[in-house]
């Protein structure tokens, strides 16, 4: 079963040429679908046509958020309320082509876990969009080390069970496939169409570079230090403890040989004495950070990791059983 997630806010004018292309599309693939709108509490009629939609067409489901959560809250609520094997996400404003779903689902059918889209000719302003996202992509490239181009587009497909493992929060909805590599998912880039925007304004601009940037400093950490947060707080706590250690041995050499180090030496020792009071202070949240990670895990029965496939033979399976 397909099921295609929309977070939409206050996309009226899409709504229903976005309906009628995707419907099409779907019924030329021939599988069993949902589709899956979910309101992002919109201030317009967005809500009042898709609930009038939803008496005409069963494939049809619509969600609508008690207020303004963000994207990434609305993209979580449809991946929960997905039925389907296999997930597909893209805007509700028409920038996404319908038309361009198979070729997602494409490298789906061919054993990859995610299939991302790739924006190869973007027609989004060059200086508030394009340059902005050049440098995130890079830099989130090197990061996680998933080769994708685009990490920020909505338009992608996922087999559902990666999605399970993903808990999505603040706006991490465009690092899903860095995510997802964690737990050892096959991702796959496909070239899809960037049309403009026909009507409204988008609702993102160059002021989302600021949390985009934070975001990759979290799924940085995520990524290489979840499971073992001394080996960052601890690798530091050290170097300034050790160097705080020097400068304060250096001095007390000083003050023994019978110079006076406060006159001489006073801003030195104050920054001896706060690079060794640092150094302990990252030292101990390495080891809050230890416990509160096997806290976590413990008490939610979360795995560290993820199992792709199981291969046995019954006859052992039934041997060992008895």
């Amino acid at each position: 079963m397909l099921s295609i997630v929309i977070p939409i806010h206050n996309e009226e004018p899409a709504i229903l040429p976005l309906y009628d292309r995707l419907t099409t599309v779907l019924e030329n693939i021939k599988r069993p679908y949902e589709i899956l709108f979910i309101d992002d509490a919109s201030t317009d009629r967005s809500f009042d046509l898709l609930a009038n939609l939803v008496e005409t067409d069963s494939h049809l489901k619509v969600l609508r958020l008690r207020r303004n959560f963000g994207q990434t809250a609305a993209l979580a609520a449809g991946f929960d309320e997905a039925q389907g094997e296999v997930i597909v996400s893209l805007d509700g404003d028409l920038q996404h082509a319908p038309e361009d779903i198979p070729l997602l689902l494409e490298k789906i059918d061919q054993g990859y876990d995610i299939a991302s889209g790739w924006r190869k000719n973007r027609v989004d302003n060059a200086m508030t969009r394009k340059f902005p996202s050049r440098v995130a992509n890079w830099i989130m490239k090197r990061v996680s080390g998933v080769e994708l181009h685009d990490f920020g587009t909505t338009f992608k497909a996922y087999r559902s069970e990666v999605l399970k493992e993903i808990n999505l929060y603040g706006e991490l909805h465009r690092f899903i496939p860095a995510l997802a590599s964690f737990y050892g998912a096959r991702v796959a880039e496909v070239p899809i169409k960037n049309i403009e925007r026909p009507n409204g304004a988008s609702h993102y601009g160059l002021s989302r570079t600021v949390r985009v940037f934070f975001d990759i400093l979290t799924i940085q950490f995520l990524l290489r230090y979840l499971t073992r947060p001394m080996h960052f707080f601890g690798k530091w706590g050290l170097a300034g403890i050790g160097l705080g250690s020097i400068v304060l041995l250096v001095l007390l050499g000083e003050k023994i040989a019978g110079r006076d180090i406060i006159a001489e030496h006073g801003p030195l020792m104050m920054a001896g004495a706060m690079l060794w009071f640092a150094g302990l202070m990252l030292f101990s949240v390495g080891l809050i950070g230890e416990v509160l990670m096997r806290t976590y895990f413990e008490s939610q029965g979360r795995r560290i990791y993820a199992i792709r496939e199981v291969r046995c033979r019954r006859e052992q399976v039934a041997d060992g059983a008895r």
